[in-house]
């Protein structure tokens, strides 16, 4: 029993030994699914492991009257490869982050200024819906839809966190509007009008 636990712990020694500390994003590179190759150790420096982008407010001057300001492996090499990431959310007064998935990672969700109704649908169709209020979190799935409205008459603000150092996203309504998917094929799966599919289709840049 003893030769085997030495034989044991010398394998999960050999194995950590093996492990990488780190593998900072080699942003010239093309990114794979599984992210970017790693930069040289020779060419790494402290400011890869530091991200100053969310200290700002993000621009809300658009249709959604919100700015997401991310810190993926794009932007912050340092978290290449170790299952995290994070973003900011500014929401101005009745501002949305329209339904989206993240593909790629679970989310959790901190408010830090005033008040975000947020929510995420399962795929039995359940709607789990709250009003969040400065300090509360709340976890996302991984790939399921979910939302974030501001219910403050002044700018919201959250910091939301990822289970990847590169979610994806994908927003159903600019899937469903804002290309060229032919307005008969948008109707026939969403039993929409027509009317209302240009509208739409209009608004969000869309065309066909």
């Amino acid at each position: 029993m003893f030769k085997f636990l030495f034989l044991f712990s010398i394998l999960i020694l050999s194995s950590d030994a093996a492990v990488q500390d780190f593998c900072v994003g080699d942003l010239k590179a093309p990114e794979s699914p599984s992210g970017y190759s790693c930069k040289s150790v020779t060419n790494v420096t402290v400011d890869d492991f530091v991200f100053s982008g969310l200290s700002a407010a993000g621009n809300t001057a658009s249709i959604i009257k919100a700015a997401v300001t991310p810190a993926f492996a794009a932007q912050f090499p340092g978290v290449n490869g170790l299952g995290i990431s994070a973003a900011r959310l500014d929401l101005a007064a009745g501002g949305v982050i329209p339904f989206h998935t993240h593909p790629g990672a679970s989310e959790i969700l901190l408010v830090v200024q005033g008040s975000i109704t947020a929510g995420f649908v399962s795929s039995a169709n359940s709607v789990y819906l709250k009003t969040l209020k400065k300090g509360d979190l709340m976890v996302f799935p991984q790939g399921l839809l979910h939302f974030q409205v501001s219910d403050a008459g002044y700018t919201s603000v959250g910091y939301v966190f990822f289970s990847s150092s590169n979610p994806g996203l994908q927003i159903t309504d600019f899937a469903l509007f804002a290309n060229d998917l032919p307005t008969k094929l948008v109707g026939a799966t969403t039993f929409l009008d027509e009317a209302t599919i240009k509208k739409l289709k209009g608004v969000l840049g869309g065309t066909n």
